[in-house]
C-alpha cells in the first residue's frame, strides 16, 4: 500500500510506578495517576484538531487511557499486542534496590554493545519484541489512514522508531522519551522520515 501516513507516536501518561521509579512491563496493567489522566487531556486540547483517522494502542489500559478522549470524541480504535512494552521479566514491578538496579543497568548495556538476542531473565529480549513489532506495523501499514495516532510504552517506543527509521537496535537509546511526550513521522512506502522527536511543549498547555 502507498498510501502516505503522517504518524503520531506517544508515550503512555505518567503511572505510580513511573513517579516510584518502578518497572512495569507488559506484565505490570497499571493505570494512570491524576497527572497522568491531566497529560492525556493536554495531549487532546493541542492536538484534537489533527482528525486522526485511526488509534492503535498496544494491550495494556495505561496506553487505552492515554487516549481516551479521542475515543469518546469517536475516533476508530484497534489493540495490537505487538505494540506492547518489553517484558522486563524478574524487575517487574518490584522497588528498585542498587543490587536490582545494577543488574538492570548492565542488562542495558549488554544491548547497547550489539547483544540486542539477551533476554531479561524470565523475560523478553529487544529482538524478540522488535520481531513482533515488525508484524504489527505490517498490520498498521496494511490500514489506508493518512493520520494516525500510535500509542505505546518507553523501550518499546525506542524499538519501534529503530524499526520505522531502519536505524541498529542497539542505538535505540539515542530516542529520549518522557510521559505523554510525542514524536512525528512521515511515511510514503517503505520510507519513513522524522519530523519530531520527543516533544513535550503540550504538556505546558495551561488547562
Amino acid at each position: 500500500m502507498n498510501t502516505k501516513k503522517t504518524i503520531y507516536l506517544i508515550r503512555h501518561g505518567q503511572t505510580d510506578y513511573n513517579l516510584r521509579g518502578i518497572v512495569q512491563g507488559s506484565g505490570i496493567d497499571s493505570d494512570l495517576n491524576e497527572t497522568g489522566r491531566k497529560q492525556a487531556q493536554l495531549f487532546h486540547d493541542a492536538y484534537g484538531h489533527i482528525g486522526f483517522d485511526h488509534v492503535f494502542t498496544s494491550q495494556l489500559k495505561r496506553t487505552h487511557q492515554s487516549v481516551q478522549p479521542f475515543l469518546s470524541s469517536g475516533t476508530p480504535w484497534t489493540i495490537l499486542p505487538e505494540l506492547n512494552e518489553i517484558n522486563w521479566g524478574v524487575f517487574e514491578g518490584k522497588e528498585s534496590t542498587p543490587e536490582a538496579k545494577q543488574a538492570f543497568n548492565d542488562v542495558v548495556e549488554s544491548w547497547r554493545q550489539g547483544e540486542v538476542h539477551i533476554p531479561i531473565e524470565g523475560g523478553e529480549s529487544p529482538q524478540e519484541m522488535y520481531e513482533r513489532q515488525q508484524v504489527g506495523w505490517h498490520k498498521i501499514r496494511q490500514e489506508q489512514h493518512e493520520k494516525v495516532l500510535i500509542c505505546m510504552h518507553g523501550r518499546a517506543m525506542r524499538s519501534f522508531l529503530s524499526l520505522l527509521l531502519q536505524t541498529p537496535l542497539s542505538d535505540m537509546d539515542q530516542y529520549p522519551h518522557t510521559n505523554l511526550c510525542l514524536y512525528t513521522l512521515e511515511n510514503f512506502g517503505n520510507n519513513v522520515e522524522l519530523t519530531g522527536a520527543n516533544i513535550t511543549s503540550h504538556l505546558t498547555i495551561q488547562s
